[in-house]
């Protein structure tokens, strides 16, 4: 059997006092596409890091397609694409140019590059400088550039945040093409929409631990929920209470 494409297992992530990852574990299969969702705190970005290779957990173990952060760094990498929540781009550089040379790092060139641009709906701006694009424009050379090298992982960290009801709407277009290339994704949001519509599972988490994780339905019958808003609400108050 091939290795989960991500897995953590008893990973734990500290600052100071504040442990920010308390011992989860979670394995997403290749080709599945899984949501993190949960409030501001509750550990989501801090996970991601880690399956990004950005922070080393203080325990337990991160796999990429089976591989250990600590010990096949490099191999990792090519395998990985990740696209952050406020993505860096060079303001004075074209959204042309900005695409070849993330192509570059991959060894590929400007046929890649005109391929990106014609994916995500940015060829009449490919001559616009990156720093005088929308919000929404931005996030979809940033996503552009996290494929430039077809990884077969994306790692997306609320993807959506701060784009327009349109933007959100083209993002989602992209992502559901990925995902039927065979991608695996890991989003974090907190759209509840954005989870259903994109991804097989969702895994909810608050105070660093997952609450719980399923499909959708399975998490509604299992909370006694009408929607997820509603069943996060039933499982925060009830890890509350204990």
């Amino acid at each position: 059997m091939n290795p989960p494409a991500l897995e953590a297992r008893a990973v734990v992530k500290r600052y100071g006092a504040l442990t920010a990852v308390d011992g989860v574990d979670l394995s997403i299969a290749a080709g599945e596409s899984v949501a993190l969702l949960g409030p501001n705190g509750a550990g989501k970005t801090t996970l991601v890091e880690m399956l990004e290779g950005l922070v080393s957990p203080d325990g337990g173990r991160i796999l990429v397609d089976g591989l250990d952060w600590a010990t096949r760094a490099s191999d990792i990498r090519g395998r990985l694409g990740t696209c952050l929540q406020d993505a860096k781009l060079p303001e004075r550089l074209r959204v042309q140019e900005t695409l070849e040379l993330f192509c570059s790092f991959h060894g590929r060139g400007r046929d890649r590059a005109d391929e990106l641009l014609s994916l995500v709906d940015l060829v009449s701006h490919r001559r616009h400088l990156c720093g005088k694009l929308s919000g929404g424009q931005r996030q979809r050379l940033a996503l552009a550039c996290a494929i430039a090298g077809e990884p077969r992982i994306l790692i997306l960290d609320e993807p959506t945040t701060g784009v327009d009801p349109a933007a959100r709407r083209q993002i989602w277009e992209i992502l559901s093409h990925l995902r039927s290339q065979g991608a695996t994704l890991l989003l974090t949001t907190h759209f509840m929409d954005e989870a259903v519509i994109l991804c097989d599972r969702v895994v909810l988490m608050e105070s660093g631990r997952i609450l719980d994780q399923g499909t959708v339905p399975e998490l509604l019958e299992r909370g006694g929920a009408s929607s997820l808003d509603d069943l996060f609400l039933r499982l925060a108050g009830r890890r509350i209470q204990e």
